[in-house]
């Protein structure tokens, strides 16, 4: 991946969820680094309480309506190898080689040292009876934090084949941003805003950024900040 911004960074020794929610709520985001550390971003998230789906929204689950998701706790029981191997090679192919090894995907997904607690699993599930060869296929997955008050979706892969469908990232985003709001959260992040690419993000109401000293909604100014 490129150089990933940020203002500044932390290892925390405090997991309370009262904690964890307040330096959220500073810009900090959990990182893969160790356990602890956070990184200070431009991190977006949505206040759920102002969130609606868009027309856009509505057709992309439309076009998705097979997928499932389902969350497994972390550390995971029953950790397969594949699932380290999906990862990795949809980092290497969307960022380079060497991005994010399958060592790490094991290492965060079944061990005490990860910051992350639960994974999103997608499926896409087909009437039994089509005899789709896609009926209960794993597609793919999200590495998540979560507590009562937030939802964090991070490192999300998935089967980058061309037979799947084409809008599949996004419609694993928006099932997590359903997910987070029927569980009764407050926020969602999202990551962070950084590059061009990232002003897809801007499309969800009840959007807000940080800009390294608060919140902002101005999603106009955010998209200039990534495109100059």
């Amino acid at each position: 991946m490129s150089h990933y911004l940020h203002w500044n960074q932390q290892t925390i020794q405090d997991f309370s969820e009262k904690n964890i929610t307040a330096q959220y709520n500073d810009g900090y985001v959990f990182t893969r680094v160790g356990k602890g550390h956070m990184d200070q971003t431009r991190s977006v998230r949505i206040d759920l309480s102002q969130f609606e789906l868009s027309s856009e929204n509505r057709r992309i689950l439309r076009k998705t309506e097979e997928l499932a998701v389902h969350t497994i706790a972390l550390p995971h029981q029953n950790y397969h190898w594949s699932i380290g191997k999906l990862a990795k090679d949809f980092y290497e192919n969307k960022f380079g080689e060497g991005t994010f090894s399958a060592n790490k995907i094991k290492e965060l997904l079944t061990t005490e040292e990860s910051n992350f607690n639960t994974l999103l699993q997608y499926i896409i599930s087909n009437d039994p009876l089509d005899n789709d060869k896609y009926h209960e296929q794993n597609v793919g997955y999200a590495i998540c934090y979560q507590n009562k008050n937030i939802f964090h979706y991070s490192y999300p892969f998935y089967n980058l084949s061309p037979t799947l469908y084409a809008s599949l990232g996004m419609g694993m985003m928006i099932r997590a941003i359903q997910h987070a709001t029927q569980a009764g959260k407050q926020y969602i992040y999202l990551g962070s805003a950084q590059r061009p690419g990232d002003t897809y993000k801007c499309q969800f109401k009840g959007l807000e950024w940080f800009n390294g000293k608060q919140w902002q909604t101005d999603l106009t100014l955010l998209k200039e900040l990534l495109t100059t």
